[in-house]
Protein backbone atom coordinates (compact mmCIF):
# COMPACT_ATOMS: atom_id res chain seq x y z
CA UNK A 1 0.00 0.00 0.00
CA UNK A 2 1.42 3.54 -1.57
CA UNK A 3 2.04 5.83 1.83
CA UNK A 4 0.53 9.89 1.20
CA UNK A 5 2.43 12.56 1.00
CA UNK A 6 3.40 14.67 3.57
CA UNK A 7 1.42 18.70 2.68
CA UNK A 8 4.32 21.26 2.38
CA UNK A 9 5.33 23.31 5.41
CA UNK A 10 4.32 26.54 3.24
CA UNK A 11 0.61 25.29 3.00
CA UNK A 12 0.90 24.68 6.35
CA UNK A 13 1.85 28.62 7.24
CA UNK A 14 -1.05 29.77 5.42
CA UNK A 15 -4.20 27.68 6.72
CA UNK A 16 -2.33 28.32 10.34
CA UNK A 17 -2.59 32.46 9.72
CA UNK A 18 -6.28 32.16 8.48
CA UNK A 19 -7.70 30.09 11.06
CA UNK A 20 -7.96 33.80 13.84
CA UNK A 21 -9.46 35.86 11.16
CA UNK A 22 -12.23 32.75 10.69
CA UNK A 23 -13.09 32.56 14.65
CA UNK A 24 -13.28 36.43 14.60
CA UNK A 25 -15.69 36.62 12.09
CA UNK A 26 -17.65 33.51 13.18
CA UNK A 27 -17.88 35.31 16.12
CA UNK A 28 -18.99 38.43 14.73
CA UNK A 29 -21.64 36.69 12.66
CA UNK A 30 -22.69 34.94 16.32
CA UNK A 31 -22.96 38.29 18.09
CA UNK A 32 -25.12 39.39 15.16
CA UNK A 33 -27.41 37.24 15.21
CA UNK A 34 -27.95 37.40 18.60
CA UNK A 35 -28.49 40.84 18.46
CA UNK A 36 -31.06 40.70 15.28
CA UNK A 37 -32.63 37.72 17.24
CA UNK A 38 -33.40 40.24 20.13
CA UNK A 39 -34.37 43.04 18.31
CA UNK A 40 -36.66 40.86 16.69
CA UNK A 41 -38.46 39.75 19.26
CA UNK A 42 -38.50 42.83 21.09
CA UNK A 43 -40.69 44.39 18.27
CA UNK A 44 -43.31 41.35 18.48
CA UNK A 45 -44.39 42.12 22.28
CA UNK A 46 -47.22 44.56 21.85
CA UNK A 47 -47.36 47.59 24.19
CA UNK A 48 -50.47 47.34 26.97
CA UNK A 49 -52.55 50.51 25.78
CA UNK A 50 -55.43 51.55 28.16
CA UNK A 51 -58.67 50.60 26.21
CA UNK A 52 -60.01 53.51 25.27
CA UNK A 53 -63.52 54.29 26.79
CA UNK A 54 -66.34 54.95 23.40
CA UNK A 55 -67.94 58.57 24.23
CA UNK A 56 -71.08 58.96 25.80
CA UNK A 57 -73.87 60.56 23.56
CA UNK A 58 -76.54 62.29 25.40
CA UNK A 59 -79.86 62.42 23.45
CA UNK A 60 -81.07 66.56 22.66
CA UNK A 61 -83.94 67.21 25.12
CA UNK A 62 -87.37 67.00 23.75
CA UNK A 63 -88.74 70.93 22.88
CA UNK A 64 -91.96 71.38 25.58
CA UNK A 65 -94.88 72.30 24.28
CA UNK A 66 -96.20 75.85 25.29
CA UNK A 67 -98.02 76.45 28.25
CA UNK A 68 -101.82 76.50 28.24
CA UNK A 69 -103.20 80.22 29.00
CA UNK A 70 -105.65 78.97 31.54
CA UNK A 71 -103.96 76.02 33.46
CA UNK A 72 -105.89 73.96 35.88
CA UNK A 73 -105.33 74.35 39.59
CA UNK A 74 -103.93 72.08 41.95
CA UNK A 75 -106.88 70.99 43.77
CA UNK A 76 -108.61 69.92 40.78
CA UNK A 77 -106.03 69.50 37.48
CA UNK A 78 -106.72 65.70 36.01
CA UNK A 79 -104.01 63.04 36.74
CA UNK A 80 -102.67 62.03 33.67
CA UNK A 81 -101.30 58.49 34.00
CA UNK A 82 -97.75 58.11 33.28
CA UNK A 83 -97.33 55.97 29.70
CA UNK A 84 -96.01 52.03 29.80
CA UNK A 85 -92.32 52.06 28.70
CA UNK A 86 -91.17 49.07 26.48
CA UNK A 87 -88.21 47.43 27.89
CA UNK A 88 -85.74 46.01 25.09
CA UNK A 89 -83.82 42.40 25.97
CA UNK A 90 -80.78 43.49 27.89
CA UNK A 91 -81.65 47.52 28.12
CA UNK A 92 -81.82 48.55 32.13
CA UNK A 93 -84.82 49.79 33.18
CA UNK A 94 -84.72 52.78 35.48
CA UNK A 95 -87.24 53.50 38.32
CA UNK A 96 -88.00 57.35 38.36
CA UNK A 97 -87.47 59.87 35.42
CA UNK A 98 -84.53 62.50 35.36
CA UNK A 99 -85.92 65.81 36.92
CA UNK A 100 -85.10 69.16 35.55
CA UNK A 101 -84.96 71.77 37.71
CA UNK A 102 -86.40 74.99 36.22
CA UNK A 103 -84.49 78.54 35.90
CA UNK A 104 -85.30 80.77 38.20
CA UNK A 105 -85.04 84.42 36.33
CA UNK A 106 -83.20 86.82 37.56
CA UNK A 107 -84.37 89.70 39.60
CA UNK A 108 -84.67 93.04 37.69
CA UNK A 109 -85.95 96.67 38.52
CA UNK A 110 -89.37 97.56 38.06
CA UNK A 111 -90.11 101.17 37.36
CA UNK A 112 -93.86 102.07 37.33
CA UNK A 113 -97.06 100.70 39.54
CA UNK A 114 -96.82 97.00 40.39
CA UNK A 115 -99.21 95.60 42.59
CA UNK A 116 -99.68 92.08 43.24
CA UNK A 117 -101.91 90.58 46.10
CA UNK A 118 -101.51 86.55 46.99
CA UNK A 119 -104.15 84.36 47.99
CA UNK A 120 -103.21 81.57 50.64
CA UNK A 121 -106.20 79.36 50.37
CA UNK A 122 -107.44 75.68 51.94
CA UNK A 123 -105.88 77.21 55.72
CA UNK A 124 -107.49 75.93 58.51
CA UNK A 125 -105.42 72.94 59.32
CA UNK A 126 -102.41 74.08 61.27
CA UNK A 127 -101.94 76.81 63.53
CA UNK A 128 -97.49 76.64 62.56
CA UNK A 129 -98.80 77.34 58.84
CA UNK A 130 -99.98 80.66 59.24
CA UNK A 131 -97.56 81.71 62.26
CA UNK A 132 -94.35 81.27 59.40
CA UNK A 133 -96.59 82.65 56.75
CA UNK A 134 -97.23 86.07 58.79
CA UNK A 135 -93.43 86.25 59.77
CA UNK A 136 -92.74 86.70 55.81
CA UNK A 137 -93.65 90.43 56.70
CA UNK A 138 -95.60 90.99 53.53
CA UNK A 139 -99.57 91.52 53.28
CA UNK A 140 -101.06 88.49 52.61
CA UNK A 141 -104.80 87.39 52.31
CA UNK A 142 -105.40 84.11 54.33
CA UNK A 143 -108.77 82.02 52.93
CA UNK A 144 -110.17 79.77 55.57
CA UNK A 145 -112.21 76.48 55.17
CA UNK A 146 -114.70 76.51 57.35
CA UNK A 147 -115.06 73.37 59.31
CA UNK A 148 -111.30 72.28 59.44
CA UNK A 149 -110.01 71.53 62.68
CA UNK A 150 -108.48 74.70 63.59
CA UNK A 151 -110.17 77.15 61.10
CA UNK A 152 -111.26 79.36 63.98
CA UNK A 153 -108.03 79.76 65.36
CA UNK A 154 -106.17 80.27 62.37
CA UNK A 155 -108.86 83.08 61.12
CA UNK A 156 -108.82 84.80 65.06
CA UNK A 157 -104.63 84.93 64.96
CA UNK A 158 -104.48 86.05 61.51
CA UNK A 159 -107.36 88.74 62.05
CA UNK A 160 -105.66 90.47 65.28
CA UNK A 161 -102.30 90.28 63.78
CA UNK A 162 -103.99 93.10 61.21
CA UNK A 163 -104.09 89.95 57.75
CA UNK A 164 -107.36 90.08 56.10
CA UNK A 165 -109.43 86.79 56.42
CA UNK A 166 -111.58 84.96 53.39
CA UNK A 167 -114.17 82.42 53.49
CA UNK A 168 -112.85 79.80 50.87
CA UNK A 169 -116.03 78.08 50.05
CA UNK A 170 -116.42 74.63 49.20
CA UNK A 171 -117.97 73.89 46.09
CA UNK A 172 -118.62 70.80 44.16
CA UNK A 173 -116.45 69.84 41.30
CA UNK A 174 -116.62 67.90 37.86
CA UNK A 175 -116.15 64.62 38.62
CA UNK A 176 -118.46 64.87 42.15
CA UNK A 177 -118.70 62.20 44.06
CA UNK A 178 -115.11 60.07 42.78
CA UNK A 179 -113.65 63.79 43.56
CA UNK A 180 -113.42 64.15 47.68
CA UNK A 181 -115.47 67.26 49.06
CA UNK A 182 -115.30 68.21 52.34
CA UNK A 183 -119.02 67.15 54.03
CA UNK A 184 -120.06 70.33 54.40
CA UNK A 185 -119.01 71.75 50.74
CA UNK A 186 -121.92 72.97 48.32
CA UNK A 187 -123.56 70.84 46.03
CA UNK A 188 -125.66 71.31 43.32
CA UNK A 189 -128.16 68.98 43.95
CA UNK A 190 -128.98 71.09 47.31
CA UNK A 191 -132.43 73.44 47.32
CA UNK A 192 -132.03 77.28 47.27
CA UNK A 193 -132.69 77.16 51.12
CA UNK A 194 -130.02 74.79 51.90
CA UNK A 195 -127.29 76.87 50.33
CA UNK A 196 -128.29 79.87 51.67
CA UNK A 197 -128.21 78.44 55.28
CA UNK A 198 -124.85 76.65 54.90
CA UNK A 199 -123.34 80.02 53.63
CA UNK A 200 -124.76 81.72 56.63
CA UNK A 201 -122.65 79.35 58.97
CA UNK A 202 -119.92 79.47 57.52
CA UNK A 203 -119.91 83.25 58.22
CA UNK A 204 -120.63 82.05 61.79
CA UNK A 205 -117.65 79.80 61.74
CA UNK A 206 -115.63 82.75 60.12
CA UNK A 207 -116.66 85.78 61.64
CA UNK A 208 -113.66 87.65 60.31
CA UNK A 209 -113.94 87.25 57.36
CA UNK A 210 -114.56 90.28 54.81
CA UNK A 211 -114.96 88.23 51.30
CA UNK A 212 -114.46 84.81 49.98
CA UNK A 213 -113.14 82.58 46.85
CA UNK A 214 -114.53 78.96 45.50
CA UNK A 215 -112.43 76.03 46.84
CA UNK A 216 -112.66 73.52 44.53
CA UNK A 217 -116.11 74.28 42.08
CA UNK A 218 -115.38 73.76 38.93
CA UNK A 219 -119.37 72.46 38.30
CA UNK A 220 -120.65 74.41 41.13
CA UNK A 221 -119.47 78.20 39.20
CA UNK A 222 -120.77 77.32 36.06
CA UNK A 223 -124.28 77.43 37.50
CA UNK A 224 -126.02 80.70 37.30
CA UNK A 225 -128.77 79.61 39.73
CA UNK A 226 -127.09 78.15 42.28
CA UNK A 227 -124.23 80.77 41.97
CA UNK A 228 -126.39 83.66 42.21
CA UNK A 229 -127.91 82.19 45.83
CA UNK A 230 -124.69 82.32 46.93
CA UNK A 231 -123.21 85.69 46.01
CA UNK A 232 -126.18 87.69 46.76
CA UNK A 233 -125.73 85.64 50.82
CA UNK A 234 -122.11 87.48 50.11
CA UNK A 235 -124.10 91.28 48.90
CA UNK A 236 -125.75 91.05 51.73
CA UNK A 237 -123.10 90.81 54.55
CA UNK A 238 -120.90 93.51 52.09
CA UNK A 239 -118.39 91.04 51.27
CA UNK A 240 -116.43 90.79 48.40
CA UNK A 241 -116.01 87.73 45.70
CA UNK A 242 -113.04 86.75 44.00
CA UNK A 243 -113.44 83.39 41.52
CA UNK A 244 -110.51 81.23 41.56
CA UNK A 245 -111.11 80.46 37.97
CA UNK A 246 -111.04 76.43 38.27
CA UNK A 247 -113.21 76.38 35.37
CA UNK A 248 -113.31 78.68 32.37
CA UNK A 249 -116.74 78.61 31.95
CA UNK A 250 -116.84 80.23 35.51
CA UNK A 251 -119.76 82.78 36.02
CA UNK A 252 -118.57 83.67 39.02
CA UNK A 253 -117.11 87.47 37.90
CA UNK A 254 -119.68 88.05 35.45
CA UNK A 255 -122.58 87.32 37.78
CA UNK A 256 -121.12 89.02 40.58
CA UNK A 257 -120.53 92.31 38.05
CA UNK A 258 -124.69 91.81 37.26
CA UNK A 259 -125.61 92.17 40.75
CA UNK A 260 -123.71 95.25 41.71
CA UNK A 261 -121.01 92.84 44.17
CA UNK A 262 -117.97 93.72 44.56
CA UNK A 263 -115.29 91.26 42.92
CA UNK A 264 -112.22 90.56 40.95
CA UNK A 265 -110.65 87.18 39.04
CA UNK A 266 -107.53 84.99 39.77
CA UNK A 267 -105.57 86.37 36.91
CA UNK A 268 -102.38 84.53 36.63
CA UNK A 269 -101.54 80.64 36.88
CA UNK A 270 -101.78 79.14 40.42
CA UNK A 271 -98.55 79.43 41.85
CA UNK A 272 -97.81 76.15 43.49
CA UNK A 273 -99.48 73.16 40.82
CA UNK A 274 -95.68 71.92 41.24
CA UNK A 275 -94.54 71.89 44.93
CA UNK A 276 -91.06 71.94 44.36
CA UNK A 277 -88.93 75.65 45.18
CA UNK A 278 -87.93 76.43 42.70
CA UNK A 279 -91.36 75.75 40.29
CA UNK A 280 -92.79 77.91 42.63
CA UNK A 281 -90.30 81.04 42.53
CA UNK A 282 -90.12 80.76 38.48
CA UNK A 283 -94.36 81.18 39.17
CA UNK A 284 -93.62 84.03 41.53
CA UNK A 285 -91.60 86.12 38.81
CA UNK A 286 -94.60 85.08 36.03
CA UNK A 287 -96.44 87.07 38.47
CA UNK A 288 -94.29 90.24 38.60
CA UNK A 289 -94.29 90.35 34.79
CA UNK A 290 -98.36 90.31 35.06
CA UNK A 291 -98.21 93.17 37.61
CA UNK A 292 -95.81 94.87 35.77
CA UNK A 293 -97.80 94.77 32.49
CA UNK A 294 -101.26 95.06 33.85
CA UNK A 295 -100.68 97.24 36.78
CA UNK A 296 -101.80 94.70 39.10
CA UNK A 297 -102.21 90.57 39.34
CA UNK A 298 -103.63 88.35 42.18
CA UNK A 299 -101.75 84.81 43.02
CA UNK A 300 -103.36 81.98 44.56
CA UNK A 301 -101.72 79.45 46.29
CA UNK A 302 -101.66 77.03 48.90
CA UNK A 303 -99.80 76.31 52.13
CA UNK A 304 -97.40 73.52 51.00
CA UNK A 305 -94.06 73.23 53.21
CA UNK A 306 -92.64 73.91 49.62
CA UNK A 307 -94.95 77.44 49.20
CA UNK A 308 -94.01 78.85 52.42
CA UNK A 309 -90.48 78.22 51.82
CA UNK A 310 -90.51 80.08 48.08
CA UNK A 311 -92.51 82.43 49.34
CA UNK A 312 -90.29 83.52 52.64
CA UNK A 313 -87.32 83.66 50.01
CA UNK A 314 -88.91 85.22 47.13
CA UNK A 315 -91.43 88.17 48.79
CA UNK A 316 -89.18 89.86 49.79
CA UNK A 317 -87.10 90.20 47.28
CA UNK A 318 -89.91 90.84 45.10
CA UNK A 319 -90.24 94.34 47.41
CA UNK A 320 -86.79 95.47 47.20
CA UNK A 321 -87.19 95.15 43.04
CA UNK A 322 -90.62 97.41 43.37
CA UNK A 323 -93.96 95.20 43.87
CA UNK A 324 -96.38 96.72 46.10
CA UNK A 325 -97.87 93.74 48.17
CA UNK A 326 -101.59 94.67 48.77
CA UNK A 327 -104.33 92.29 50.50
CA UNK A 328 -107.05 91.15 48.18
CA UNK A 329 -109.69 93.68 49.05
CA UNK A 330 -107.35 96.35 47.53
CA UNK A 331 -108.27 94.63 43.87
CA UNK A 332 -111.77 94.15 43.78
CA UNK A 333 -114.45 96.54 42.12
Amino acid sequence: MAKSKPAPRNSRKKQSSKRPFLYLLLTLILIGSVLYLLDHRKKKVPEKIAPVKPPVTVPDKPSLPPAKQQPLPEAEKPVIPEKPVSKKPGQKQYSSPVITTPVVPPPAKISGPAVVAIIIDDMGSSMSEVRDLMNIGVPLTFSVIPGLPQSRQVATAAHNNGYEVMLHLPMEPQDYPRKRLESNGLLLSYGDKEIEARVRGFMNVIPYAVGANNHMGSRFTEDRGKMGVVLKVLKENRMFFIDSMTTPKSVGLAMSRELGLRATARNAPFLDNSQEVSAIKVQLASLTKMAVKKGSAVGICHPHRGTIQALTQQLPIMKRQGIRFVYASTLVK
